[in-house]
């Protein structure tokens, strides 16, 4: 045993670790079992405590809805009441002084006092602090004056200030939102502004955003006493899914402020007409009665009073919980800050740069969260993609989040993005849940990790173990020099070991048969990923990394036939797809989303197609299908297009069309350089690697004495039988390569030997893109086979640093 874990783990429990919440672990929370979660500030884990318990209040009672007047709805408007008085109290919030108001969560919350801000006679002023979340950004699109407050010191300034020309005399009351903690950095801020604004006599009300510091820590709306508060219960404790918006009804003018709201729904009027006349009269009671419209999620409340009860029963109050949190992220930002590559480079980048330096955690819960926020930079100085450490955290079952955060100003300011910077990556192609996480030599957001009441000292470590295995350099890499245009030089010295084609995107491949030609198309093999499947739900295509089970999926041509038989393992249920184009009119076209591509696709309404997918993967879905008569709506990725010294092609010519794969007319393997990774996964302990996994359309097996692993990456142009193919690039790797293609069951290699010894340039690369070079005035179809010889036409000298 370790003699320095002895020794961390009684500083933490000095600074007030829990070492119940290990022994809470194993009984409350099963769905922890060997994973490492640590995204508790988009939401916590709920208890299974909480669940029976929830079920056996709802089996026990009989809840109406509580707009009427039997004695089912009574006993629910009875256990709302007393719901919202605990609620009131849990914040510290005299119910004297302030009301709760029941939402979907804290962003309803805002839209609800919006909706009374646009019903004012003239447009609003509105101001927000640049830690402000997504949501509460939005509500500028609805002022007629906004700022963003870039610092507090500028809030302070504003507060300590005189009246502005704007404020002087305005009877539109404005509004001043803040986070009391950001959601992307843990950074609190401030608890006084609120009874600033109110003293400073401006013309405003304030709006706190306390969702991100509720998860661990206490809100005093005594101390704090903001007009307004929004909170996300589900983030406190897991569930249920419900928030609130807290109104301060002792705020001057309050009520009748909130009056003004047009809308109005069940339960919120005493009176109302719907015919000749427009008259309706709204309750004007507390302010919940006239801002809940319609039936509240009563079952949901009832299960919130449940909640806090196995809360506080697990682990006291929220100060204790605060102290548990923050002693791990004090270790947390320890350890991250400490690291270091073998040339003394940081490897972490932690925002804000500057953490509290008190030694206490009585001082440091005043500043900061238990959250943290940071990029990696490489050895060299080069960024490490955020998407890339989520993929790889993903297979060694760490749950992290990554990405905007939903928290543009902090993206702005801590990553230092400037507006035009943003609007070019988005005129490029960036979205925000894409995985282009670098462009332009920046990070376009980072990564993000919290912790809860439940976080242990094992995730932690697990979580720092993890960063160091595979992103801290600890010598200066070796050179990868040997290359194979010597050893190649135009000989055919290898063959196409195999052909696969994904006639359904993201399901099973079929091999073609020795000895069968196999047309080649101008956006890749014939017949490969011309369909897909489709949720039902959201129309959009589905893929293996969500849908394990699409691996299962066995399709086979006919070309006889001219039919498409699919059939499924496990099943003995088959189903006959038409080949023939005359049937694509009784198809329906229908929007899909392809890759991020939006495209158009000809879905199958017919019900045994819907049925036999639907039980096939266990998920609402039919077959679509996108020919190539359509496919000149998506292309190969910018990415590949960039063309290399002395080509001509890419130049001359049009970039070609693709159907349904993700990238490129085709996907090349080389069988040596499966078998090297193999080795290299074996020297680990780990599961060697099928050559399916990678999906490759075309497998070649080199045939002379010496074979060279990743020499692929070397080669520009290649023949294969008759065919010029180009090589466009390598393929960027997920985690989808560690779904095992005969069982459907996920593992985590190959990906993580692949992390740790083909990561370049911030990608994790195996495989060549590819597409083929048409000839002039050829009058045969260009066409490939198993047994082909391959040679090398062109290569080009390139130096990649294992691991780089």
């Amino acid at each position: 045993m370790d003699p320095g874990a002895d020794t961390v783990r009684s500083d933490l429990v000095r600074s007030g670790y829990n070492t119940a919440v290990e022994k809470i672990r194993e009984t409350e929370y099963p769905q922890l079992q060997d994973v490492t979660y640590l995204d508790h500030a988009g939401t916590t884990i709920y208890a299974s405590s909480l669940v029976r318990k929830v079920a056996d209040d709802l089996v026990s009672n009989l809840y109406g809805n509580p707009h009427s007047q039997s004695p089912s709805s009574q006993l629910t408007s009875k256990r709302i009441n007393d719901i919202r008085l605990r609620v009131l109290q849990l914040f510290n919030a005299s119910p004297e002084d302030y009301d709760i108001v029941f939402c979907a969560n804290a962003t309803a919350g805002m839209k609800l006092v919006l909706e009374a801000y646009t019903a004012q006679v003239g447009a609003f002023q509105y101001r927000y602090h640049k830690d402000c979340h997504t949501s509460a950004v939005g509500i500028r699109e609805l002022s007629g004056d906004s700022k963003c407050f870039l610092s507090d010191e500028e809030v302070e300034k504003w507060l300590e200030g005189g009246l502005t020309a704007n404020e002087v005399g305005s009877k539109i009351r404005g509004l001043f939102v803040y986070p009391a903690q950001s959601n992307l950095s843990g950074r609190r801020l401030p608890q006084s502004w609120a009874g600033k604004v109110r003293n400073s006599k401006r013309n405003f009300y304030t709006l706190l955003d306390a969702a991100a510091l509720v998860t661990t820590a206490p809100l005093d709306l005594a101390v704090m006493g903001p007009d307004f508060t929004v909170v996300s219960f589900y983030k406190m404790f897991g569930y249920p899914d419900l928030g609130a918006l807290i109104v301060r009804k002792a705020s001057p003018e309050m009520l009748e402020f909130l009056k003004n709201r047009r809308y109005f729904g069940g339960g919120t009027v005493a009176a109302v007409t719907s015919q000749d006349d427009t008259f309706h009269a709204k309750r004007t009671g507390v302010p919940h009665e006239h801002m809940e419209d319609g039936t509240l999620s009563f079952h949901s409340i009832i299960a919130l009073n449940i909640a806090i009860t196995v809360h506080s029963d697990f682990y006291g109050d929220f100060s204790s919980i605060s102290r548990h949190t923050t002693s791990l992220a004090m270790y947390l930002q320890q350890q991250l800050a400490e690291l270091e590559h073998y040339n003394r480079r940081r490897v972490c980048t932690l925002y804000p740069e500057s953490f509290p330096s008190a030694l206490t955690v009585d001082d440091w819960v005043r500043h900061q969260g238990p959250t943290i926020a940071f990029n990696m930079r490489r050895a060299d100085g080069a960024w490490v993609g955020y998407s890339e450490v989520e993929k790889l955290a993903a297979v060694k079952r760490i749950h992290i989040r990554t990405g905007g955060l939903c928290n543009p100003g902090g993206v702005e300011s801590y990553i230092g993005l400037k507006a035009w910077e943003i609007k070019q990556n988005y005129e490029a192609g960036h979205r925000c849940w894409d995985d282009q996480d670098i462009m332009r030599g920046k990070p376009t957001g980072a990564i993000r990790v919290s912790l809860g009441a439940m976080s242990t000292i094992d995730d932690v470590k697990n979580f720092v173990s993890f960063i160091k295995e595979f992103y801290v350099e600890r010598q200066r890499p070796t050179l990868q020099r040997e290359l194979v245009r010597g050893d190649w030089g135009g000989k055919a010295t290898a063959v196409v070991e195999s052909i696969t084609i994904y006639p359904i995107k993201s399901c099973g491949g079929y091999k073609i048969p020795a000895g069968v030609t196999w047309e080649i198309k101008p956006h890749g093999l014939a017949w490969d990923r011309e369909w897909c499947l489709v949720h039902l739900g959201t129309g959009s295509a589905m893929n293996q990394k969500q849908y394990n089970k699409m691996a299962l999926i066995r399709p086979s041509l006919s070309m006889e036939s001219g039919v498409l038989t699919v059939s499924c393992v496990g099943s003995r249920a088959s189903i006959n797809i038409s080949l023939a184009f005359s049937e694509l009119d009784a198809l329906h076209s229908s929007a899909s989303r392809v890759c991020g591509d939006k495209i158009n696709a000809l879905t199958y309404s017919a019900p045994e197609v819907i049925e036999f997918f639907s039980a096939a993967i266990g998920v609402p879905c039919t077959l679509a299908r996108f020919p190539a008569s359509l496919a000149s709506t998506r292309h190969f990725k910018p990415h590949l297009a960039t063309p290399q010294s002395g080509d001509t092609e890419l130049c001359a010519a049009k970039q070609p069309p693709i159907l349904l794969s993700n990238e490129s007319p085709i996907l090349l393997i080389n069988r040596t350089s499966v078998d090297h990774l193999n080795e290299e996964i074996k020297t680990s302990g780990g599961k060697a690697a099928k050559v399916d996994v990678f999906r490759a359309n075309i497998v070649i097996a080199e045939t002379g004495p010496k074979r060279i692993a990743y020499s692929e990456d070397t080669w520009t142009h290649l023949q294969i039988g008759k065919e010029l193919i180009k090589l466009l690039g390598p393929c960027r790797r997920c985690h989808m390569v560690c779904i095992d293609q005969q069982t459907a069951i996920q593992d985590e290699e190959p990906y993580v030997t692949l992390s740790k010894t083909r990561r370049i340039g911030g990608r994790v690369l195996f495989g060549q893109h590819a597409m083929h070079l048409p000839v002039k005035d050829r009058v045969s179809r260009p066409s490939i086979k198993v047994g082909d010889l391959v040679r090398v036409l062109g290569s080009e000298p390139r130096t990649f640093e294992n691991g780089d």
